[in-house]
């Protein structure tokens, strides 16, 4: 065995030790884990209309915009989700982690003081890590008091501030208007990830931060989550984009996202605009199972939206519960460290879900609760 392979062998040991392996497993069951929140990858439509993509299209992009991989369909997706979202401009990208990592590269240098929620999604954490700032500084979740304080240390820096809009972990929203009014009071520039709120919150799902976008210097919003696809967008302003096209390393030098995904989006956007009945939907289900889960001495935080953590007491009780439910004929992976802090459920509320399906739901988790009791846990 060479060092490399004992090297491996020692850190996996470890993470099986632990709880903490992690294997790849094939989707199973009713989808409750998924981000597909509107149940558009499955949508005929757009299937029909990514094959059509491919006819006009053909299959890769070839390169990279800049060089021989741009296509009018990309051009004309960006000014129509811009429309959609209140923004004056959007770049079109292959997903929302190049997104957040370039961008934060992009636009801070060693002199930037940049400043983060400590619940933010691993993209911009790694954005911020690779960035040549000097200076970075970082709040506990939600915790604005600490965030003035910090903002207090830097009256006359260069601020970056960056947060997620809806935490992809916990199903809690950032404070954005009183993050608002410190920008105006102590003069930063702001970058809000909107992956998570796109498709289900704002004005016909136009995401969160879309009432306030004239106060944003840059958005973020993926199409692999409500969209059903993938590909990611920056929303800024004209000029913004002219500089990013110029200078986003992770856009220059990376090939550009197939032109039949980009074909297909152009018209998930008018889909997803309609779809109030299915939004209504998944957050009546969502606050419904909240309500049931904390009835029943389940901790679910402070979520108040379709993502629904449960937290348990140590990583074995996460898995023996992930597999219990999984058993029972739903899909919930138990999510631990490092990706968080504490280890949980992490539910994902859907329009696929049908009634009897929810009802059943409810039942299993009272069967769970059961189980647990069983194999020692105490509900408090």
């Amino acid at each position: 065995m060479n060092d490399l392979d004992f090297f491996y062998n020692e850190e996996l040991n470890s993470l099986k030790e632990k709880n903490l392996y992690r294997s790849l497993k094939l989707p199973h069951s009713i989808d409750l884990s998924s981000n597909d929140y509107l149940g558009l990858s499955e949508n005929k439509f757009l299937k029909e209309k990514f094959k059509e993509g491919v006819e006009i299209f053909g299959l890769g992009s070839s390169a990279s915009r800049l060089i021989r991989g741009h296509r009018k369909i990309f051009s004309n997706l960006e000014e129509k989700f811009s429309e959609y979202v209140n923004a004056s401009d959007s770049l079109f990208l292959a997903n929302g982690f190049v997104a957040n990592l370039g961008l934060i590269d992009c636009l801070t240098d060693k002199d930037t003081v940049i400043i983060s929620d400590k619940l933010n999604h691993a993209s911009i954490h790694d954005g911020i890590r690779i960035s040549n700032s000097k200076t970075k500084r970082y709040y506990n979740h939600n915790d604005l008091n600490q965030l003035e304080k910090v903002l207090k240390q830097f009256p006359n820096e260069k601020k970056f501030l960056v947060t997620d809009s809806l935490f992809s972990m916990d199903g809690d929203f950032s404070k954005l208007e009183e993050i608002l009014y410190l920008k105006h009071k102590y003069n930063f520039f702001l970058l809000v990830d909107d992956a998570h709120s796109l498709g289900i919150f704002g004005e016909n799902g136009s995401g969160f931060s879309s009432k306030f976008s004239s106060k944003i210097e840059f958005r973020t919003f993926t199409c692999g989550k409500s969209f059903g696809l993938e590909g990611a967008f920056i929303s800024c302003s004209k000029l913004a984009k002219e500089y990013l096209i110029n200078k986003l390393r992770t856009f220059i030098f990376s090939t550009s996202p197939i032109p039949a995904i980009a074909y297909t989006l152009f018209f998930a956007v008018d889909i997803v605009k309609e779809m109030n009945p299915e939004r209504k939907k998944v957050l009546d289900y969502s606050n419904e199972l909240i309500n049931f889960l904390k009835e029943n001495k389940f901790q679910t935080g402070e979520t108040v939206s379709h993502i629904i953590p449960v937290f348990l007491k140590n990583e074995n009780f996460a898995l023996l519960s992930s597999e219990f439910l999984s058993k029972n004929g739903f899909d919930i992976r138990a999510i631990r460290p490092p990706t968080v802090k504490e280890p949980r459920l992490r539910i994902s509320m859907n329009a696929k879900l049908k009634k009897e399906e929810f009802d059943k739901l409810k039942l299993v988790f009272l069967e769970l609760k059961k189980y647990l009791i069983s194999e020692g846990y105490c509900f408090e």
